[in-house]
């Protein structure tokens, strides 16, 4: 009976009344814990997630090494194994998960507010996240999965064409990367460099908790101080180093057997703390974040059919992370496809956006707004943001009056100054075009 009123909550949702933003409530605990919670009664459900700050701009010389830790934490702990943990879940009705990023490593968990069953998941989690042993056996079987997937990757132009980018655009910074290493890296990790990373990252002072549902503070804070009680307290992560600027302009041809060449142009962007995120955040959703509504899916999809999908986006991070405009396109149009993006990009930095298509993008975004945040899990997706990044505590109440505060001249002057379209990197992934090259 508990697993099918488990699916049935799960099925609803978590629909919650979005009439205005969320009242977070922010504390310390003793062993160095950042905790982020917000309270709310309307469904029985409790839904967590835990960052530390051990993505893969922590592999250092070891490409591969947190994305695999993050996949390994729950194939063994606490003397089970992997099918008994996740039995142990399921049994409860909760969901689990884990992974990693560039900024992050985060485990996360949705269980129903019963103090009997939210314990019991609990400790589920907190033997994961405590007690990891990395069995051989399961160590061998993710590294041969994880190279599996690095290998499929060269049959894509898309993974193609963003593992160059970021090469091109981050050089030696820990960004340039792929998240999941190389083959090289990948096959030299140990199961020391597995313990070694998580032994030194993930640890409470270097661990920030989103916690939305069905608790009151005093609850919300026993829960917290219970599922940490095992882990040390060690140290936060240092800070990363500063992304340097291009100097230059960098075009990356690579050949690949495929109908359509993938495109990507940008160079870094800006950080999460930027103080001209809002301006740029807008701007560029007149550029090629809207969808339907931007500039470049208008002029190069709608009225000259070059492309199905095009688009544009800044990616804050920790430290400046980056701006990509990109699309797809038949192999005969790259050429005339790239020159209508850069064209797009040119006048859009040098002139901003008409007021006509300010006023729209202002109205979309603050619109949809309550809907970004009507269910648990997307409060905690905000909440987590918020913590990792050191936001304010009142971002998602000022959210909507900061978008329409933002003028055209805002996003002209953030625009001129974060992108200089003469040294953008270029990476087209496709077969060249035999056309194009015969000589005339």
């Amino acid at each position: 009976m508990c697993v099918k009123r488990c699916v049935l909550i799960f099925l609803l949702c978590f629909v919650r009344a979005a009439t205005a933003a969320p009242d977070i409530q922010h504390w310390v605990t003793d062993k160095g814990v950042r905790v982020y919670f917000v309270e709310t009664h309307e469904i029985p459900m409790v839904t967590a997630k835990i960052l530390f700050d051990a993505g893969s701009s922590r592999d250092e010389d070891k490409p591969g090494v947190a994305v695999l830790t993050g996949a390994l934490l729950a194939e063994g702990a606490g003397g089970l194994g992997a099918d008994q943990i996740s039995r142990n879940f399921e049994d409860l009705g909760a969901n689990f998960g884990s992974g990693a990023g560039r900024d992050n490593a985060f485990v996360s968990l949705q269980s129903l507010s019963d103090p009997g069953q939210l314990d019991k998941a609990a400790e589920n989690l907190r033997r994961v996240i405590s007690r990891p042993n990395f069995p051989p056996a399961a160590f061998e079987r993710e590294r041969s999965r994880t190279l599996t997937g690095i290998r499929q990757k060269q049959q894509s132009p898309g993974d193609l064409a963003g593992d160059a980018f970021y090469t091109a655009i981050y050089g030696d910074h820990p960004y340039a990367h792929p998240p999941e290493g190389t083959e090289k890296s990948v096959k030299s990790l140990t199961r020391k460099d597995i313990k070694d990373f998580y032994r030194r990252y993930y640890t409470t002072k270097n661990a920030v908790v989103a916690l939305v549902g069905d608790l009151d503070r005093a609850r919300a804070g026993q829960f917290v101080t219970a599922l940490f009680s095992e882990l040390p307290e060690g140290a936060r992560a240092p800070a990363l180093p500063d992304v340097p600027a291009l100097k230059e302009a960098k075009t990356i041809k690579i050949e690949h057997p495929s109908t359509q060449t993938h495109i990507l142009v940008g160079q870094p962007g800006i950080r999460r703390d930027d103080p001209e995120l809002f301006p740029l955040y807008v701007g560029n959703n007149v550029l090629g974040g809207g969808s339907m509504t931007s500039r470049l899916f208008e002029e190069i999809r709608e009225k000259r059919g070059l492309s199905y999908s095009t688009y544009s986006y800044f990616m804050p991070m920790q430290q400046t992370g980056p701006f990509i405009a990109g699309l797809q396109t038949r192999n005969g149009q790259a050429q005339e496809a790239l020159q209508l993006l850069d064209q797009q990009l040119r006048e859009f930095v040098q002139n901003g956006p008409t007021a006509d298509e300010l006023k729209a993008t202002q109205k979309y975004l603050t619109g949809g707004f309550p809907l970004r945040i009507d269910s648990n899990k997307d409060i905690v997706e905000y909440l987590a943001m918020i913590g990792f990044y050191g936001l304010p505590l009142d971002y998602l109440d000022k959210y909507t009056q900061k978008i329409m505060d933002v003028t055209a001249k805002q996003i002209q002057d953030a625009f001129q100054k974060k992108l200089s379209p003469d040294r953008m990197v270029t990476v087209l992934v496709g077969a060249p075009n035999k056309d194009q090259e015969k000589p005339n």
